[in-house]
């Protein structure tokens, strides 16, 4: 009994000394730079445009080169219908996303955004390829291979045009299409990577030449811990990339949301007959 009051008191007296420095801290944030206050007391919403919704479809689909089902996300602009014969933006997430997250982050606007603003019309569509930077496992978990393999057949059952696709990525996603485009050139039209999660002498760099001939965007902010190795990553490009875009933001939603619009015609001014 003594043992369990004496805990009660150890456990409620650090409880209310972490509320105090809780309590400090908020009464001082006012005095603490934007830039830290942006990070852990207010952040900024991500932006997302205010157009309309399209189809959206969120399905489990079986992946042989997976092994399991897997969750299938499409998303066609408002407008078109079932997006049937319209060319295709694989996405490839994040180690922190899924399928599911792609709604909530507002995707399906950028989309109808994109479309209405004038680019071509297209359908983003993505499955899940779990925290395994897209490379094959040991086990036989080959989430590439589900890319590069699968996902034409997905996309052609849905009626869309697969013979015109394009990649877009971020962060680990941002690391799987690039080496999605070094071992398969000409799968994808082009390739627009977010923040590719990069780092000097990686298989993406020793691979950099087989990159040639692909239409490359990059956008990172400056204050992104991958910022230099991206640069480094560009710098080392057989040829330049069609876009190379920095500017004041973080590895977040937030600035990855700002420039999703240029991303989405980049891509799609690859995606036409």
């Amino acid at each position: 009994m003594t043992d369990d009051l004496t805990r009660r008191r150890v456990l409620i007296g650090g409880a209310v000394a972490m509320g105090g420095v809780a309590l400090g801290a908020a009464m001082s944030y006012p005095m603490w730079p934007d830039r830290v206050k942006n990070v852990f007391v207010d952040p900024p919403p991500a932006f997302i445009p205010d157009a309309e919704v399209g189809q959206v479809t969120l399905e489990s689909v079986y992946s042989e080169s997976r092994g399991m089902d897997v969750d299938l996300f499409t998303a066609v602009p408002a407008g078109f219908g079932k997006g049937k014969g319209l060319p295709v933006v694989v996405i490839c997430h994040g180690a922190t996303a899924t399928p599911a997250s792609y709604e909530p982050f507002g995707l399906p606007q950028f989309l109808t955004a994109a479309v209405d603003a004038g680019a071509e019309p297209f359908v983003l569509a993505g499955a899940y390829g779990s925290a395994l930077r897209w490379e094959p496992q040991p086990d036989g978990d080959d989430p590439r291979s589900m890319v590069l393999d699968e996902m034409p057949d997905w996309l052609d059952e849905r009626g869309f045009d697969a013979s015109r696709r394009a990649l877009w990525g971020w962060s680990m996603g941002g690391y799987g299409i690039l080496r999605m485009a070094e071992i398969d050139p000409g799968w994808a039209r082009a390739v627009a990577a977010f923040a590719p999660a990069v780092s000097v002498g990686d298989e993406v760099f020793t691979n950099v030449d087989s990159l040639a001939g692909t239409p490359l965007g990059f956008w990172v902010g400056t204050d992104d811990s991958l910022y230099e190795p991206v640069q480094e990553l560009v710098a080392a490009l057989p040829e330049d990339p069609e876009i190379n875009s920095s500017g004041p933001g973080g590895h977040t939603r937030i600035y990855w949301n700002d420039q999703t619009l240029e991303a989405f015609a980049f891509l799609a001014s690859h995606l036409g007959e």
